[in-house]
């Protein structure tokens, strides 16, 4: 049977062993292709919501004791559930703020001149982060343009290893990148580039807003020393959930940047002392009373990727999937590049489908019932998200971006986005 043909994706869809977990999510008409920009509701994280507001009417304050489980220890009993998803140990990972606070608290913490002034970071990161970052800088009387050295990229797309190691050097203080870059979908080796700032004497840390839940990690065993990440992405907790974080152990005990009471050793944190006593793991890092209605979506989200056999097996499909998603480009969109790495090793969750027409495709395809996102300045970014995307979707996209091309369907919308 020919590969590229939909009865060839239908088989594809009767042997995938993920195939139930897509029953459990909220579908919306059409082909769902953006999970990396914000997941699908579940059944589950739709429950759980539902019983945290139903313990909130009935318990009112004494839900912080007396709800199961309780509200006072939530960001601690999530971050125990998440951790095995970034191979951390349970106290390394806390459920709190959001991944620009966190980006913050982390770095302001950590980054220290005496160490090294100098902050490698690449030149195709997600904005926010590189916002934080000269933020603190600034806050430090450092000049960002001084203390930042950017990797740069050889071709717009991806950002080469050696050429972020060649960056490290003693002047480096603190090496700080993303998992995965956001629009081409790049993986980066977390552990060479780890080991490379600890030989210069810096600490390395990352954001994985663009791999967790779709990309195994080994925070630990790297020896990573702080990560950040949301959970509204390939984790499904919903639009603005609670963000994650990581510290490694050997950092348990020092007093984070952005203080605050809920980061209190919980035993103490009632005695309302004005010195503050930071809780003996990640849970330092928490600033303000955990948003509970915001964290709820999270626990019932991570039943599903639970039953479907944890991360691993997530990583299985997604490849399986985009290896697919690629195929189907290269053999039937002879008009567009795949700007993503093809070795496993270096691929996230999404395919970078590039074309000139890139914004006008995105807007035909929304109003064809296709959701896909564009970023500049010429990627389609589809992201067929393991947990509730099938074979038989990927090769509808492909099919519907060649109608597209084909009936030259972009040429009705304007550059600045709609029909002209």
């Amino acid at each position: 049977m020919d590969d590229s043909s939909l009865a060839s994706a239908r088989e594809r869809d009767a042997a995938d062993p993920l195939s139930d977990c897509r029953e459990r999510f909220f579908l919306p008409d059409g082909v769902y292709m953006d999970g990396n920009s914000l997941g699908l509701l579940s059944e589950d994280a739709e429950a759980a919501l539902d019983s945290v507001v139903k313990e909130w009417r009935d318990l009112a304050i004494r839900g912080w004791t007396d709800a199961d489980p309780d509200w006072f220890t939530y960001g601690e009993r999530l971050g125990d559930r998440v951790a095995p998803l970034v191979g951390a140990g349970g106290e390394e990972v806390v459920i709190a703020n959001s991944t620009t606070v966190n980006i913050h608290t982390l770095f302001g913490t950590f980054y220290d001149p005496a160490r090294g002034e100098k902050v490698v970071v690449d030149a195709l990161d997600f904005p926010t982060d590189h916002y934080a970052i000269r933020a603190q800088l600034r806050a430090r009387g450092v000049d960002p343009d001084e203390a930042l050295r950017v990797v740069e990229s050889r071709d717009g797309r991806t950002v080469a290893r050696e050429d972020v190691v060649d960056a490290i050097d003693d002047d480096v203080g603190l090496v700080f990148l993303p998992s995965v870059l956001y629009r081409s979908g790049q993986l980066f080796g977390i552990e060479a580039i780890t080991e490379a700032a600890h030989e210069s004497g810096a600490l390395a840390g990352f954001d994985l807003a663009h791999s967790v839940g779709v990309v195994p990690h080994h925070l630990s065993d790297a020896g990573v020393d702080f990560a950040v990440w949301c959970h509204y992405k390939y984790l499904n907790a919903g639009p603005g959930a609670i963000a994650g974080l990581y510290v490694n152990e050997r950092h348990f005990g020092v007093t984070p940047a952005l203080a605050g009471w809920w980061g209190n050793d919980k035993g103490t944190q009632f005695e309302m002392s004005m010195t503050y006593q930071p809780a003996q793991s990640a849970g330092a890092f928490q600033i303000g009373t955990i948003p509970v209605l915001a964290a709820a979506p999270l626990d019932g989200a991570l039943d599903v990727l639970a039953d479907a056999g944890g991360v691993e097996a997530a990583r299985e499909k997604s490849l399986a999937l985009t290896d697919y998603l690629i195929d189907l480009v290269d053999e039937r969109l002879p008009d567009c590049e795949v700007g993503t790495p093809r070795a496993h090793a270096e691929r996230g969750g999404h395919v970078a489908v590039e074309h000139p027409e890139a914004a006008r495709v995105s807007e035909a395809l929304r109003d064809r019932g296709v959701v896909v996102d564009y970023r500049p300045p010429n990627v389609v970014r589809v992201c067929p998200a393991p947990l509730y995307t099938r074979f038989e979707d990927v090769w509808r996209v492909v099919d519907e971006i060649r109608t597209v091309l084909d009936e030259r369907a972009y040429e009705s919308y304007s550059m600045g986005g709609g029909v002209t």
